[in-house]
């Protein structure tokens, strides 16, 4: 199997412990220095401690459902919608791997908003926000 798939199986992986409330799993996803990196709220979480406080305290867990996985050598990228029983987040993830298991993530999300009325005359909409 190729480092690509491998790779993606990791996502995936990934993916499943978190829908399915089994944070325990990440151990063996995420090498124990990996970091985390969330540009938008400006944090970096680093190492195995620091990712297990953060999602062991986490007031609601997403309900990831994955658009596409992209990936190229130890890249993988993941566009997914984060659901967290309200609000609903277009996610962008970005995952570097070295040797099978992910050694960082940087994530971009957005809360989905109403398309410009003066746009409608060129676009399709795909279901976001109604205008």
């Amino acid at each position: 199997m190729a480092a690509e798939n491998i790779n993606e199986t990791v996502v995936q992986r990934l993916i499943d412990c978190i829908n399915d409330r089994h944070i325990e799993v990440m151990d063996e996803l995420f090498h124990d220095d990996a970091v985390m990196h969330w540009p938008q709220s400006g944090e970096v979480v680093r190492g195995a401690e620091n990712r297990r406080g953060i999602y062991n305290a986490f007031p609601q867990l997403p309900t990831i459902t994955p658009r596409r996985l992209l990936s190229g050598g130890n890249l993988v990228v993941a566009e997914a919608l984060l659901d967290y029983g309200g609000p609903t987040y277009e996610t962008v993830f970005i995952f570097e791997f070295r040797s099978g298991r992910i050694a960082k993530e940087t994530a971009y999300w957005s809360e989905a908003f109403p398309a410009p009325e003066w746009r409608s005359q060129w676009v399709e909409t795909t279901g976001g926000q109604p205008r």
